[in-house]
């Protein structure tokens, strides 16, 4: 008796709506802060920054907690981030405080655009092989959340741009070397979100949030510049140790 075969059915294709709901909210919430920048609106720009950050934030996490990661995410999210931790704080910050500066100007927000798009391309290449305590360069929206937050805390406190340029130049042009250095910065990757946690650790990131809530541009700027410096000495410290190290064991021998 001759059977007959059933055809083989292809598998669906799609992506996961839910992660990816997050990340088209990062991209709008970067294109938003250029179009209020254009606008003038200084602060919401900043703010819409931020907005991106706390987005980009939740879509991975919800994406491995539901078990939905793809492909088409990791590349998806890595354009967005282009967008909103590229780009947007770049435009925002020549817009504010770099349009009178002729070449200079262009020239120090390209050299934060060029930074943001190595250190995504130089993540998306590694990150199968790279130690996941910590990140090589400054992340991407840690240097927006420098800028953004530089603008943010300036505008609340009634500076402009022509206020703080010299400043502004040597935060936007160090966000995006820190990007591409070679700097270990902690990832924070190691806290797990779906075990159990004692009850002081909850009520720390309670506090934490009640003080950033205090004054929430000049916290976060202090922040992520204290951030942005930390990945110095934490490199600096790894090599001193490891002198002390290969010291030590030349006098052994």
């Amino acid at each position: 008796m001759n059977s007959i075969e059933e055809p083989k059915k292809n598998p669906r294709r799609g992506i996961y709506l839910l992660p990816n709901l997050f990340t088209t909210g990062c991209l709008f919430s970067g294109f938003y802060a250029i179009l209020s920048a254009m606008s003038g609106n200084y602060e919401k720009a900043a703010i819409a920054i931020f907005v991106a950050m706390v987005l980009d934030g939740l879509d991975g996490r919800i994406a491995r907690l539901t078990n939905t990661a793809s492909e088409f995410g990791v590349e998806y999210d890595s354009l967005a981030d282009m967008v909103s931790f590229g780009l947007a704080p770049a435009l925002v910050m020549y817009v504010w405080a770099f349009q009178d500066l002729g070449k200079l100007g262009w020239a120090v927000a390209f050299a934060y655009v060029a930074g943001t798009a190595l250190r995504l391309a130089r993540f998306n290449t590694q990150a199968a092989v790279a130690d996941k305590r910590f990140f090589q360069g400054l992340p991407s929206p840690s240097a927006a959340g420098v800028v953004a937050g530089l603008i943010w805390m300036s505008v609340e406190n009634g500076l402009t741009g022509d206020d703080v340029t010299v400043f502004a130049l040597i935060a936007t042009f160090c966000a995006g070397i820190f990007m591409v250095s070679n700097f270990r910065y902690y990832s924070f990757k190691q806290i797990d979100f779906k075990g159990k946690v004692p009850f002081v650790t909850m009520l720390m990131v309670v506090l934490v949030f009640t003080f950033i809530t205090l004054d929430p541009p000049q916290i976060l700027f202090g922040g992520f510049l204290i951030y942005m410096l930390s990945g110095l000495f934490i490199t600096l410290w790894g090599i001193r140790q490891r002198r002390i190290q290969r010291s030590q064991e030349n006098d052994s021998n």
